[in-house]
């Protein structure tokens, strides 16, 4: 049996795969089988290669094994692949934290790891939660969403969450928390800020923090929307002594643009949530960042520590590499350098938009997406046959939906960027009806 098959034969007997209707992937998905990966490409078992438009999942912002990356990550190994931060510390945890206070926003100082995107935005929620516990304040119980929030999978980042395929399992046994409507649906900015307004004006007391995805809903479908509802944000979270939680994730490291989306408003969160780019997709690694009024209010004694962590918490290896990726962006000019290449995003998928079939666009930074005419439920599967073109045509192009789009490395060469939007020009236009 050839490896292919081989490989595919047992993921089919043995893998449950995220995000995956499992009986229609063993009956009709041939699924890519990769063997290696470099810059914006993948390679198959049998050397077909493939432009990563998403970034496999939106983490490999530098592109797969950039060479200084898997240098920081082999060193370290040789010298310190695990030593827990409990009672003990070692130096690229600690020069990790410096460099990220270094480029935070400022007034964010203090440095919580853990493992992805998920426990990172759990954090920020313990963090809200304990500190309100034991300063005075018990009854603040309660967080705010946006409608279409995505913070993650952990059952705590779940019962804030608002896209209703990934909560609605769980119904029951999450906790009911406030979700207000989106800048992107509320019918105009004003619309949304009235309503932020009103639900902290009745709940705030119960209120904890507000939560927010910086500018793009990237789960609910690349939804962007007007930086100046982040200022209201912070004023509304100030006039109630409210905390805001700016979730990172995906927005960081200059994938809007900026080092942080938060940018864009000119705000400071009290707290922000980064993963997926933090660690250049090299290794599962999460960072909170936290202000000193949290952090002072985690002192004064043992009942009052923070009793939360994760065994690979700031691990060596991760941190490692971490910190060369701060080294790569500041010394390969990354965010600079980027410019360029969003605005021939924008222009690729500005041009689409003209397209009878395809309802509308957008861009930002280094993000361009478009919508199929039909349904913009998460299920649909109109997205899934531009997936096809493309993939014919040497590029993996994994659509939400009726959704496709492209978050790419940020230092995509320009001839591979090209090509890729010419991938996704022919693969829109090929399903047109």
């Amino acid at each position: 049996m050839a490896d292919r098959e081989r490989i595919v034969a047992l993921d089919k007997r043995r893998i449950w795969h995220p995000y995956t209707d499992m009986d229609d992937y063993r009956a009709r998905v041939d699924p890519l089988v990769i063997a290696r990966a470099e810059g914006a490409w993948l390679e198959d078992v049998d050397g077909r290669r493939y432009l990563d438009a998403n970034s496999s999942w939106w983490v490999a912002a530098l592109g797969h094994n950039h060479p200084r990356l898997v240098r920081a990550l082999v060193e370290q190994a040789e010298r310190n692949c695990h030593s827990a931060l409990a009672g003990m510390t070692h130096e690229p945890a600690a020069e990790l934290a410096e460099a990220l206070c270094a480029v935070a926003p400022e007034g964010l100082e203090h440095v919580f790891y853990s493992d992805d995107g998920s426990t990172a935005v759990e954090v920020g929620l313990k963090v809200a939660l304990q500190y309100w516990a034991q300063n005075g304040r018990p009854e603040r119980t309660r967080f705010v969403a946006l409608e279409d929030a995505f913070h993650g999978e952990t059952l705590g980042v779940t019962a804030i969450g608002g896209v209703e395929v990934f909560r609605k399992p769980f119904t029951g046994a999450v906790a009911e928390h406030l979700h207000v409507p989106s800048p992107t649906r509320a019918g105009s900015l004003d619309a949304a800020c009235d309503a932020l307004a009103r639900t902290l004006a009745e709940h705030g007391r119960q209120v904890a923090a507000i939560v927010v995805e910086p500018v793009v809903q990237g789960a609910a479908g690349m939804q962007i929307y007007d930086p100046a509802y982040l200022r209201e944000v912070r004023r509304l979270c100030d006039e109630h002594d409210v905390f805001f939680i700016a979730d990172e994730v995906f927005t960081g490291y200059g994938r809007t643009g900026p080092m942080w989306a938060c940018e864009h408003a000119g705000v400071v969160p009290d707290v922000l949530c980064t993963a997926k780019g933090f660690s250049g997709g090299m290794l599962p690694m999460a960072a909170t960042l936290i202000a000193p009024r949290l952090f002072e209010g985690f002192r004064g004694g043992a009942e009052r520590a923070f009793y939360y962590g994760h065994s690979f918490c700031g691990n060596p290896l991760g941190s490692a590499v971490g910190l060369e990726v701060l080294r790569v962006f500041e010394e390969e000019r990354i965010l600079e350098r980027a410019k360029p290449k969003a605005e021939r995003i924008a222009r690729a998928f500005e041009a689409l938009a003209g397209l009878p079939h395809v309802a509308r666009s957008r861009s930002l930074g280094m993000i361009g997406a478009l919508d199929l005419v039909g349904d913009a439920n998460y299920l649909a599967r109109g997205g899934w046959a531009v997936y096809d073109e493309a993939r014919a045509r040497g590029a993996y192009l994994r659509p939400m939906g009726n959704l496709v789009y492209v978050v790419p490395p940020l230092n995509i060469p320009d001839d591979d960027l090209d090509r890729l939007l010419g991938i996704v020009k022919e693969s829109v236009e090929a399903v047109a009806p």
